[in-house]
């Protein structure tokens, strides 16, 4: 039988495919998608993706969402308070592990891991330590379309917020710019892809200046 675990969604490309991957995999089978959204935004937190998109993107996955709301800005207990409390939801339905896309920071693996232990549970890295530059484009070449929602512009030139995430957008990367953005340079939103029963249809919208860093708006047409 198949281990029931949780998927850590952030609405961008490793999470979605990080949930492909597990779903290839013979051990075990996602139930659900986690998400933590900012109340005052009403959008998924740091990537600025809309509660609509979001919601959509688990519908087309097959999947229940579950939500948990911080505000903004959100201190440190609170948030590890209200993930306590889904964490300990989850383990009344039987789960015991989260996976995570995370690829190679350490200390965001550890923390993970560590807040985990404390209710008992355990932690899953489908993707972690694959090679960027080879991710990026097996991502690509294996059908995830997405589109640039998050720019620090400290690290990666504005213009690059609401620009689809393909080979065009992969080779105009300067050289010192990880291809799937580990560094936090930039952050998609998934709109298809084979995790997905379809795709969305969605525009890229206005782009906006905020806390420092630029946002793409991207809009769910109905």
């Amino acid at each position: 039988m198949k281990e029931r675990i949780l998927l850590s969604w952030s609405s961008g490309k490793d999470s979605a495919w990080a949930l492909h991957q597990l779903r290839l995999a013979d051990d075990v089978q996602v139930a659900g998608l986690l998400t933590t959204v900012t109340e005052a935004f009403d959008r998924v937190s740091m990537h600025g993706v809309r509660r609509a998109i979001l919601q959509a993107q688990a519908a087309a996955a097959g999947l229940p969402l579950h939500e948990v709301t911080i505000p903004s800005p959100c201190p440190n207990e609170i948030y590890e308070a209200r993930m306590t409390s889904a964490m300990n939801a989850a383990r009344e339905d039987g789960i015991r592990t989260v996976a995570f896309g995370d690829l190679f920071l350490e200390d965001i693996r550890s923390y993970r891991e560590a807040n985990l232990a404390k209710v008992g549970m355990s932690a899953m890295f489908p993707l972690w330590q694959c090679p960027t530059p080879d991710l990026a484009r097996q991502m690509v070449a294996g059908g995830l379309r997405a589109a640039v929602v998050c720019v620090d512009p400290r690290r990666l030139d504005a213009s690059f917020a609401g620009r689809l995430y393909d080979e065009g957008f992969l080779s105009d990367l300067p050289d010192d710019v990880d291809p799937c953005g580990e560094n936090g340079e930039f952050h998609t939103v998934v709109f298809g892809g084979p995790m997905f029963g379809r795709d969305l249809p969605v525009t890229v919208g206005e782009t906006v200046q905020r806390d420092g860093f630029v946002f793409a708006d991207v809009v769910l047409d109905r």
